[in-house]
């Protein structure tokens, strides 16, 4: 059974339409989610989430519909964007105690482990933060209660190397437990290092839903490079 099931999705706007997204996502699979800024990453992850309501199309969590079991599902999934921008005055430990009251799964000891992991101070307010803590204060709150699927939009946004190069060991680490992990990025080289699958969307339309090494064996021209193949599908329309 897989983890997230997206059948359908389809949402309108004036100047761009999310048109009929489909994917799934595997327990114990790290899927890459690769399109250039405008694609529709961003929507089709909130719409995944109910925060944004589709227009069309189903999404299921663990063979339940997200829309008749949105509460439930919740406390089993985690969710990040790049960066936080809420209770700017607020220290993380604050926020934190506020957080892990809406999670019957929070897990104290890992909060602890990540908190030490991505070396923030508890007594910081956000405001205090730089753009790379931002996003590992973001990501310490979506790992601290057990979840079972990961949604991050933008994970390793403002990070330096060396801090993305952790970022998605813990990636490979949570993987090798059974966590399902969809991240959306532009970064082709986080892709080539821990990505079991590869969903690229141009213009709001799933071009490709596919094992990355399938993905290669379509797509790739002989000697190119992964971002070189992306830099190419976008140029001649995919």
């Amino acid at each position: 059974m897989s983890a997230v099931t997206v059948c359908g999705l389809c949402k309108k706007y004036p100047s761009f339409t999310l048109d009929n997204v489909s994917f799934s996502l595997e327990k114990g699979r790290i899927a890459g989610f690769i399109g250039r800024n405008g694609a529709g990453k961003t929507t089709t992850i909130k719409s995944m989430l109910n925060l944004v309501h589709p227009d069309g199309g189903e999404v299921d969590y663990f063979g339940m519909p997200l829309n008749e079991n949105e509460s439930k599902i919740k406390q089993r999934i985690g969710y990040s964007t790049g960066t936080i921008s809420y209770y700017p005055k607020k220290k993380i430990r604050d926020i934190a105690a506020v957080t892990k009251k809406f999670f019957s799964e929070w897990n104290e000891d890992a909060y602890k482990t990540y908190l030490n992991m991505f070396e923030l101070d508890e007594n910081k307010m956000t405001s205090e933060l730089s753009e790379g803590m931002k996003v590992k204060f973001n990501l310490l709150l979506a790992l601290s209660h057990n979840a079972e699927v990961l949604i991050l939009d933008e994970p390793t946004s403002g990070l330096d190397p060396f801090s993305r190069d952790d970022l998605l060991n813990l990636f490979i680490q949570l993987r090798e437990n059974g966590t399902a992990i969809l991240f959306s990025t532009h970064i082709t080289s986080d892709i080539e290092k821990c990505a079991d699958d590869i969903i690229y969307i141009r213009k709001g339309r799933i071009e490709a839903a596919m094992p990355k090494e399938n993905f290669r064996s379509e797509f790739r021209l002989d000697g190119e490079t992964l971002e070189e193949t992306f830099l190419r599908l976008e140029r001649s329309g995919a």
